[in-house]
């Protein structure tokens, strides 16, 4: 007769953890977050009871949008901030824990993407390869380090970093932006392997074609219908369909999480 094998019970506080979907006070920086995309993740975790710190190279466009959430009855605070400075990086950090006592979690958004125009390789000039690759990857690897410290000395952090659905698409004419983009997930792989003894996981958000406020002069509206009719989902992706995802992978219920980047582009690509 075999015996009766009772499941292992999980300890109380995992249990809880797996439970919690709350990201109320948590400390949030999100890079980027003047516009687009950043834009709508600060304004959202805003009215969850999150406080975003809006890191924006536009200090008016910070400004503007911790103004718009402190309208809306929440909290943010704004800091101008050139993520490809570590000068500028360590002064983010320096403010945040100043006036916020702590950093819990780390939105990689700032990017140079929609100021770029379509062009084959060979006519990328150099100067523009650099400064697409400063911004997007060195600018990110800054970031993380700069919060790692305050994380560990709490034993919990969430790096969430954006990516890119052009790099599993090996979308052409943008090869400086789909090579940073696929930077990052190396930069989440390992990070991932790391920080999790710290408490801290790293995982990296897949989005689609995301149209927002910010103009994109080399999209056509054919390129548009194109891109749509490829999804699943055969409507226009928008900022409010990835903030779930990045709100979810703050929480505690996401701890056991780590190294994973996750598509949310109604299904454009499959892994």
């Amino acid at each position: 007769m075999n015996p009766v094998i009772t499941p292992a019970r999980e300890p109380e506080a995992i249990v809880s953890r797996g439970r919690d979907f709350n990201v109320r006070d948590r400390v949030v920086v999100i890079t980027g977050a003047g516009q687009g995309i950043g834009r709508a993740y600060a304004r959202e975790f805003a009215a969850a009871g999150a406080v975003p710190v809006i890191a924006e190279l536009n200090g008016d466009s910070a400004r503007k949008v911790a103004k718009e959430i402190e309208q809306e009855g929440g909290r943010a605070i704004a800091v101008e901030t050139d993520v490809a400075d570590p000068a500028s990086v360590t002064a983010l950090v320096e403010t945040v824990t100043r006036e916020l006592g702590r950093i819990d979690a780390l939105v990689n958004n700032a990017a140079i993407f929609s100021s770029l125009t379509m062009r084959p390789f060979e006519e990328i000039p150099l100067e523009e390869w650099d400064a697409v690759l400063r911004v997007n990857v060195t600018g990110a690897f800054l970031c993380a380090r700069a919060v790692a410290p305050h994380m560990r000395e709490a034993g919990w952090g969430r790096v969430v970093n954006i990516m890119s659905g052009a790099v599993p698409l090996g979308v052409r004419n943008y090869l400086h932006y789909v090579t940073s983009k696929a930077a990052l997930v190396g930069m989440t792989n390992s990070l991932a392997r790391e920080l999790g003894a710290d408490g801290i996981t790293v995982n990296a958000i897949q989005p689609g074609g995301t149209f927002t406020e910010v103009p994109r002069e080399t999209v056509t509206a054919e390129g548009k219908a194109r891109l749509i009719a490829g999804q699943c989902i055969p409507r226009e992706e928008v900022p409010m369909d990835l903030v779930g995802l990045a709100m979810f992978l703050c929480t505690p219920a996401a701890g056991f999480i780590t190294g994973q980047t996750i598509a949310c582009d109604g299904g454009l690509t499959h892994t």
